[in-house]
């Protein structure tokens, strides 16, 4: 039938009739034409142009870092004073812990027995500090004295030398009109309010320095279990195996000190009273104290001022003097030192010197006092967990041989 309908369309077309239409091809929906693609670049941009979601929160949390970091360093430097006299008085309360616990076990309480401590610690200080002022005082009453006598001296000696005709009293004159003096007595003056802050500053750090170590040495027990309660049961043993080695080494270093101080002081003061040089009780206690808590200088400022006086008394007697601070010192350091420290403080004399060296770079003189015990106590908590084995044959020989000399083959 579809192939009769094709021939009539042909005969209606080859007469120049026009075909009816059918109702099946004019009803048929015409496919629409697909949207032309977009270009290629301008999808590239739309991407580049859209922010990632990550980047704000980035920048956020960079921003939130600086703040905190700075924040963290501008609290740190404003705090560091009372940071250092928290240090200071937690090695104090490290250094009288065995005093106070063997008190305490006798049964004392704990905080009496700290009492009884410190107050023996001010009684000593107290009692350094009037030896010294004694001996001060009566030197400057003494070059007060003198001193008219030390000018006439010297004017005699201007006078004799350069045939001059200077009297001391018109040199007195012109001292007391001249600018300068009046200049040096108003900033003496304006300088007064200046040294009275220092010494106030420095009564409130000592008055902060005695409270903390007195609660930390008082307190100890409680502040022990206060730390480990929030640690699991096997950091716990590691804090308090810590701690029992900072006390150990901390009193150690202060006990062998003191009794070096003491058999320095009394060999001090016995050669100083056979030579007859005055202020002998207060010099010996100057150098016993001021040798063996003054690090790496000590021993060279204490005996500074014992030969000083000795040689106001007899130049010989300063180099007596000076002999016998060599030679003590050669005896402490190679005889009593290695003997008291061996079972306290035992660290190479090079470790000592570069613990001090760094604790002044860092903290000053405090750093200085308190770096032998704190190198001494970290040797030995290391020293703990550093496991150790024995030598081999070969590494044995090697280290105890003599070196033997090589001869090299001479040049032709």
């Amino acid at each position: 039938m579809a192939a009769s309908e094709e021939t009539t369309d042909q005969s209606a077309e080859a007469r120049g009739v026009t075909p009816p239409v059918r109702v099946e091809e004019a009803t048929s929906p015409v496919p629409p034409e697909p949207p032309a693609p977009p270009p290629s670049g301008a999808t590239g941009a739309a991407d580049d142009a859209r922010m990632p979601r990550w980047l704000p929160r980035a920048v956020i949390l960079v921003l939130a870092l600086v703040a905190c970091f700075q924040l963290g360093s501008w609290a740190f430097h404003q705090l560091i004073g009372l940071l250092v006299n928290i240090l200071i008085a937690f090695f104090l309360a490290l250094a009288i812990e065995p005093a106070v616990a063997r008190m305490a076990a006798t049964g004392m309480r704990r905080g009496l027995a700290t009492f009884v401590m410190f107050l023996a610690v001010f009684v000593v200080t107290a009692g350094f500090l009037a030896l010294l002022g004694s001996l001060l005082a009566g030197q400057i009453v003494a070059m007060v004295e003198g001193f008219p006598g030390y000018i006439d001296a010297v004017i005699k000696a201007i006078n004799s030398t350069f045939h001059t005709e200077l009297s001391r009293l018109e040199i007195q004159e012109s001292v007391l009109r001249s600018d300068w003096l009046r200049k040096y007595v108003q900033n003496s003056a304006s300088g007064v309010l200046d040294v009275s802050a220092t010494v106030l500053g420095g009564l409130f750090k000592l008055l902060t320095i005695g409270l903390f170590s007195f609660y930390f040495a008082a307190d100890g027990p409680r502040l022990r279990r206060a730390l480990c309660s929030v640690l699991p049961p096997a950091k716990q043993a590691e804090v308090l195996r810590a701690w029992e080695i900072a006390v150990a080494k901390t009193g150690g270093y202060l006990y062998s000190r003191g009794l070096m101080a003491f058999i320095s002081g009394v060999a001090t003061y016995i050669v100083l009273a056979v030579l007859g040089v005055p202020y002998a009780p207060a010099l010996a206690v100057w150098v016993g104290l001021v040798s063996q808590f003054v690090p790496t200088i000590g021993t060279y400022l204490a005996g500074a001022l014992p030969v000083l006086l000795a040689f106001t008394v007899d130049p010989w007697y300063a180099l007596y003097v000076l002999g016998f601070v060599v030679i003590y010192q050669q005896f402490e350091n190679y005889v009593l030192q290695p003997k008291l420290t061996s079972k306290t403080v035992d660290i190479h004399p090079a470790v000592a010197f570069g613990s001090v060296i760094a604790g002044t770079a860092l903290l000053g003189a405090v750093g200085a006092l308190i770096a032998i015990p704190a190198v001494a106590t970290l040797q030995s908590f290391l020293g703990a967990y550093v496991k150790r084995y024995e030598l081999t044959r070969d590494a044995e020989s090697s280290t105890s041989r003599r070196r033997r000399r090589v001869r090299l083959p001479r040049l032709r």
